[in-house]
Formats: C-alpha cells, sequence, structure tokens
C-alpha cells in the first residue's frame, strides 16, 4: 500500500493518476473532499475514464498538522510520497508556510519511522538549493547558506529537508527530489499555470531572470523510478531547461497565439507595480501577486544540473517547448468549454 500526501495538488495529482494506472494500492491524505473533483480534472486530461481511476484511490481524511488524525492513515502502508506543501511568497503567510512544509514534513517523518515503511520520497525544491558564484551551474552539492535574501518559502523547503535528512540518520529508508519550475495543466490561478492565463489576455512585459523549467510528468516518473529502485539517502535535481524568462514567455505566446512580450520590466517598474499590487490586495480588489521576493526571483539568473538524476535512471526529459504547447492546448480546450 501506497501513501501521498498532497494529492490534490498538482505533482500529487499526475502522481495519483501514474500509480492507479499501473494498478498500485493508493491511499491519499485530503483535509477538503471538495479537492477531489480538481484531481478528476487532471485525470479526464490523460483517460476517459476518470472516474473510475478516481475510484481506486482510498481518500483517508488527516491533517498533516496533526499527528493523531494521521495513525488511521499510515495502517499497511509501505511506502509514503511527500507532496504536500504550502507555495507561497507572501511574507503575510509566514506562519502558514512554516507549519505546513517543516512540522508537518516533521510529522510524516515521524510516522514514517514509528510504522516503518520500506521507503520515503519527499518532494523538495531547487529553493533548497546553495547558490552558485559567477554564473556557474547549480546541482545537488551545492551548499546552502543563511542569508536575508531567502524567502521564507525556500528557508521552509530547506528546513523542510533537514527534517528528512535527520529521519535519514535515525534508519529512515529515503530519498529526495528537488525539482525546478514545474509546468502541468490544470492550476491555471497558481503557479507556472497562471501565465497562460495571463497569455490569454496578452503580455506586455518581460523580466530579466532566468531559471529552471521540467514537466511535472517528468517529475512523477523520476519520483517513482527512484522509489523502485535500490538508491537512497540522495537528492536529485528534477530540471529539464534552464531558460530565461523572455523565452518561456514566447514560447507560451506562440502557443497560445497571442502577441509576445516586447519590453522589458526594469527594477523601477517592478517595485511600482508591486506598490500598486500591494493597494490592490489591501483594499480587497485582489490577491497580492508582487511581493519583493518574487521579484529578486524575477531577476536573477540561476542555471541547474540534471546530470545526476540522468545518470540515476537514464531520464530522457520532455522539451519544455514541448510541455508549453500541450499546457496551452489543455487550457483553450477549457477556455472554450467555460
Amino acid at each position: 500500500m501506497i501513501l501521498v500526501t498532497g494529492g490534490t495538488g498538482l505533482v500529487g495529482s499526475h502522481l495519483l493518476y501514474a500509480l492507479v494506472q499501473q494498478n498500485e494500492p493508493v491511499k491519499a491524505i485530503i483535509r477538503n473532499r471538495d479537492k477531489i473533483d480538481q484531481v478528476k480534472k487532471v485525470f479526464a486530461y490523460y483517460s476517459d475514464k476518470s472516474e473510475s481511476l478516481i475510484n481506486k484511490i482510498d481518500w483517508v481524511d488527516g491533517d498533516l498538522l496533526d499527528l493523531y488524525s494521521l495513525n488511521n492513515a499510515f495502517k499497511d502502508i509501505k511506502k509514503v510520497y511527500h507532496c504536500a506543501a504550502v507555495v507561497s511568497f507572501d511574507g503575510k503567510n509566514k506562519t502558514q508556510i512554516i507549519e505546513a512544509n517543516i512540522q508537518g514534513t516533521e510529522n510524516v517523518v515521524s510516522l514514517c519511522l514509528t510504522y516503518q515503511i520500506d521507503k520515503f520520497c519527499h518532494v523538495s525544491s531547487i529553493a533548497s538549493l546553495g547558490g552558485v558564484v559567477n554564473g556557474g551551474i547549480i546541482n545537488e552539492d551545492s551548499k546552502w547558506t543563511s542569508s536575508k535574501t531567502h524567502s521564507v518559502y525556500s528557508e521552509s523547503k530547506f528546513k523542510s529537508e533537514m527534517e528528512v535528512w535527520r529521519g535519514i540518520q535515525e534508519g529512515l529508508n529515503a530519498v529526495i527530489v528537488n525539482p525546478s519550475v514545474i509546468l502541468g495543466p490544470g492550476f491555471w490561478k497558481s503557479g507556472s499555470g497562471s501565465l497562460f492565463a495571463k497569455a490569454a489576455k496578452g503580455m506586455k512585459y518581460y523580466t530579466s531572470g532566468a531559471t529552471g523549467f521540467v514537466d511535472v510528468r517528468d517529475v512523477v516518473k523520476a519520483m517513482i523510478d527512484l522509489m523502485e529502485g535500490d538508491i537512497s539517502s540522495e537528492r536529485f535535481v528534477l530540471n529539464a531547461e534552464n531558460l530565461s524568462y523572455k523565452a518561456l514567455f514566447d514560447m507560451i505566446a506562440e502557443a497560445m497565439h497571442t502577441k509576445k512580450p516586447k519590453r522589458e520590466a526594469t527594477m523601477r517598474l517592478l517595485k511600482v507595480a508591486a506598490f500598486l499590487d500591494l493597494i490592490a490586495s489591501k483594499t480587497g480588489i485582489k490577491k497580492r501577486e508582487i511581493t519583493k521576493d518574487i521579484i529578486r526571483s524575477s531577476i536573477s539568473v540561476s542555471k541547474y544540473s540534471n546530470e545526476k538524476i540522468k545518470e540515476a535512471i537514464g531520464i530522457k526529459f520532455i522539451p519544455i517547448e514541448k510541455s508549453i504547447q500541450e499546457m496551452a492546448e489543455k487550457f483553450k480546450e477549457e477556455l472554450t468549454i467555460s
């Protein structure tokens, strides 16, 4: 029996689909059963039998911050995929981010040790990796250093990963994956999916930064392959390509048949946008989208190596242009239906 946390998120929903397709017995921890509809939508992208596939999952009510509520979920479990996390770059969500990402991971790791599960996979992030000087390539060995420039989210992912290493020292058989920016359909109001909604309206500006990108299906494939193999006590960067945001936005605009952004958003323009965004959020017009952390990320240039995971499991990453084209098709289909 396999247990999945965060099954209603982008990675979790795609992971559940892959597992049930393999006829694996699966439990998924859930707090809000209304979100199962989101998982059904993701399943429907890849199968016309989404309803029957969803019914194969044993949904177990639980809260990662409540150890007692999780005991039932961990009974008879052999493998655990920990996908649950709060992704936010808004300092107002600091308490929620810290509790969910660090305390939640600590609880899951502790229960894995208590129930002596066979293997554990933790979904971390490139945000937990250290940086490099002079534009070098960041890999699994890049050392983390404490800095005021780190976002709360970045710190929470680093510290939650430390909980996994603590578990490994206590005998937990575990692997860690560090995906770059994950591309995948179904979540159009958050993360990379929101870029397609913005592209549909027309994007005028691009930022000067660059980072890594990876298809959610490759993330899931790597996780399953690592869990089914003998590799343990290792972490792996999952990154298909390093791209500038300009190149990414151009790909999205081309796939959406909209105009490509022509103007670079300068630091001054970004600060003005952040101020207006803050005012709009305080007056209840919209949720806050532009923070100091987001601005810092949008203009920084980071490149990530994928050599370790390719050598370990021989994965061939889906080209990002193909990922974007397929996402655009699904987005436009939903737009037409709605």
